[in-house]
């Protein structure tokens, strides 16, 4: 990742948001009055106060389904979540189909973009440290079913980005109240599953492409100050959207693949 133009980490960011984000455009082709009500809401909030865009956002977004007679609460009960033991058996035929070709796709789809994301906004931090905790976490984990353990790219960018908070070396605060959320959504799992059942999907993912907007315009903007790495983060960023997966492996993988192959080519030395 240290050799890796900014332009080209940046646009890789901004391609792994941008699927997210364009959905609560084509939400709005099924649900128009709600998406616009929050879109609108986000505006406004936006404009007088940023710091609560998104929870007024969420809350307006709440209430205008259930006057549009969209919300479901048959199904919703409180339930904590019951640990089940499950003891681990070793199998050389899941270490072969599953093992391995998960620790390349958790490598190539999180942990590359994860670092992408802190390069581009400006955190210069090592990443072995970083690799070598989530990989311990993993192993250690693992019987108890949590094997993945990584740098979760989407998380990382709504945690290090200007939203977060305006001093950079503040913004920590966001991923330790972010790992507080998570502790309480594993308690109550299933009762959160169930919250979000009742809800409309449109909702649901308007919200969250409302809470990257933030991160996918800071992306763009960094992709495209250099001119000679322009094209490059452009293919970068077009791929990663696009969706592509080959050989198992996601498309944030292949943009990255992608847009270093066209800044090789076209900043190669000539003779």
């Amino acid at each position: 990742m240290k050799r890796i133009p900014a332009g080209i980490a940046a646009a890789l960011l901004a391609g792994i948001l941008f699927e997210i984000g364009i959905e609560i455009f084509r939400a709005a082709q099924f649900q128009t009055a709600l998406v616009l009500a929050m879109f609108f809401t986000y505006l406004v909030i936006k404009r007088f106060a940023p710091r609560y865009a998104i929870p007024a956002t969420l809350v307006v977004g709440t209430a205008v389904a259930g006057a549009l007679g969209l919300l479901d609460f048959s199904r919703f009960h409180v339930a904590f979540a019951v640990p089940v033991l499950t003891l681990p058996a070793f199998s050389l035929s899941a270490v072969i189909s599953i093992g391995i070709p998960l620790f390349v796709v958790a490598m190539a789809s999180q942990n590359v973009p994860g670092i992408a994301v802190l390069r581009a906004d400006g955190y210069q931090t090592p990443s072995a440290p970083l690799i070598a905790t989530t990989g311990a976490a993993s192993l250690l984990l693992a019987p108890f079913g949590s094997h993945g353990v990584n740098l979760a790219a989407i998380t990382a960018a709504i945690c290090t980005g200007r939203e977060a908070h305006e001093d950079r070396n503040k913004r920590y605060m966001a991923a330790v109240w972010c790992g507080v959320f998570y502790l309480i959504a594993g308690i109550f799992g299933a009762t959160i599953a169930a919250l979000f059942g009742s809800l409309p999907k449109a909702l649901v993912v308007s919200v969250a492409a409302l809470a990257l907007f933030g991160s996918i315009m800071s992306g763009l903007t960094n992709a495209m100050q250099d001119p000679r790495q322009r094209e490059a983060a452009l293919v970068t960023f077009m791929v990663t959207a696009s969706g592509l997966t080959l050989l198992s492996i996601g498309s944030a993988f292949w943009g990255l693949v992608a847009g270093l192959v066209t800044h090789g080519v076209l900043n190669a030395r000539r003779g």
